[in-house]
Order: C-alpha cells, then structure tokens, then sequence
C-alpha cells in the first residue's frame, strides 16, 4: 500500500491508512473479540476472502494498528490484535463513524 508522498493536511494519511472495503471491519471485529485467528476473522467478517484478508491484516501490520503472535508448535496457531497504541486510538474514531452510520440508517429507515 502506498501513502501519498505530499499531503496537505494528517487526515489525508490516515485516510490511505483506512482506505478500502475492509480494514474498518477487521479492525471493529478485532475491538470485539480481541485476539482473532484468521479463520475466526473470515468466519466473523461476511464475503471477505482469505488472500483479501491476509492483504488487508498486513497493511494494517504494517502501519502499526494490528500486530500477531504466531505460537510455537502443530497445528500452526496465528492471532492477530490491536496494538496498544495506535490501533486502540483508532477504534475511538471508528466508533464516532459508528454512530454516525447508526443515525443515518434510523433516520432513513423512518422515512420508508
């Protein structure tokens, strides 16, 4: 994943950060049930592919919002979790975009 070299303003980042149909879930499901395998991910996370998830857990990787263990022995057993720092502080913003989804969902379910 790229990040734009130039940017007027720190939202721009973080929107390349969050870009894409995925990550805001993954990131949401992680929030709720903590340490996740990929299999439990993909079960939780409806229509997600496992290359799609795999891609979408390491860019969040690589910016430092999501980290894994990988334990020793057979069967090979990954979880993935949010990092205490960044990862846990943008799960209050998600949580805003959460509301605000709510909301607009009320209001137009009302109106039909």
């Amino acid at each position: 994943m790229k990040l734009r070299k130039e940017c007027t303003c720190p939202l721009e980042i973080t929107h390349d950060i969050l870009k894409g149909k995925w990550k805001t879930i993954i990131l949401w499901q992680l929030k709720y049930h903590g340490k996740s395998s990929l299999s439990q991910l993909q079960k939780d996370i409806n229509g997600i592919s496992q290359k799609m998830l795999l891609q979408q857990l390491n860019e969040l990787r690589e910016f430092g919002l999501v980290d894994k263990i990988q334990y020793q022995g057979y069967p090979l057993k990954v979880e993935y979790f949010l990092t205490e720092n960044r990862g846990n502080k943008i799960i209050k913003a998600l949580e805003i975009m959460q509301e605000v989804g709510q909301e607009y969902l009320n209001e137009n379910i009302k109106k039909h």
